[in-house]
């Protein structure tokens, strides 16, 4: 069972889950602070991460950034509440989903297995193909290694978040083929409910940083004005 870093600072919430996903059989490592967090990554060495916003000292913004600096753990943002900027701002500092506090046992389990599987299936969502050499994408300076998840340009591997990488790697499996912010919540974030769409343009607006030369004008990942994004054409 995946390994999971609880960061919360509300004692009762932190019991609250830490009881919930123990009684799933994860392994937790609950903290009260951000720096508290921060010292247990090395050690602990947690599949996911699921963060607080609200936290003295460094908040959570701060810790999400500092994770994302060294580590592309996945991270789940706890908000108190889902229509927040802290939201958005939060997705923008890098975490890879949300969950709206209190949440009951089986929406935190839903959500956990959810982002740990962006990096485990194909883009497509298919079973794992044969065993053997698979020939790595090129699209201008972008490489894409669909079997070794990793995506480099100019010859310098890229540091992609889970949700990052899923969502590249679905578009660019049908370049030129436009998705609607909903055919992506459903296939990236397994996701069913229009209010996410955020969660989309979070992860387009990170992902353009990392691998357009200039983020404003994408060769990569385009928008199509009034009907969602797609890869290409270049």
């Amino acid at each position: 069972m995946p390994r999971v870093l609880l960061i919360e600072d509300d004692a009762a919430v932190r019991d609250g889950v830490t009881l919930a996903l123990r009684r799933r059989g994860h392994e937790v490592a609950a903290a009260a602070s951000g720096e508290e967090g921060l010292a247990a990554l090395p050690g602990f060495r947690p599949d996911i991460v699921l963060l607080d916003l609200m936290l003295p000292g460094k908040d959570g913004f701060q810790v999400c950034r500092l994770i994302r600096a060294e580590r592309q753990l996945p991270i789940i943002m706890l908000t108190a509440r889902g229509d927040d900027l802290d939201v958005v701002l939060g997705l923008e500092a890098g975490a890879d989903d949300y969950i709206v506090k209190p949440a009951r046992g089986e929406v935190l389990e839903a959500r956990i297995r959810a982002v740990l599987r962006r990096t485990a299936l194909p883009a497509d969502g298919a079973p794992a193909a044969e065993p053997g050499p698979a020939p790595v994408e090129t699209y201008g300076e972008l490489a894409i290694d669909r079997a070794g998840l990793v995506v480099g340009k100019g010859g310098q591997d890229l540091a992609l978040a889970p949700s990052e990488m899923k969502l590249l790697l679905f578009l660019s499996a049908t370049p030129g083929q436009v998705f609607s912010r909903q055919q992506l919540l459903e296939h990236v974030w397994e996701h069913s409910y229009h209010g996410d769409a955020r969660l989309v343009d979070a992860c387009v607006m990170r992902l353009r940083t990392k691998i357009e030369d200039i983020p404003r004008s994408p060769r990569y990942v385009q928008t199509v004005r009034g009907f969602g994004y797609r890869f290409g054409p270049l």
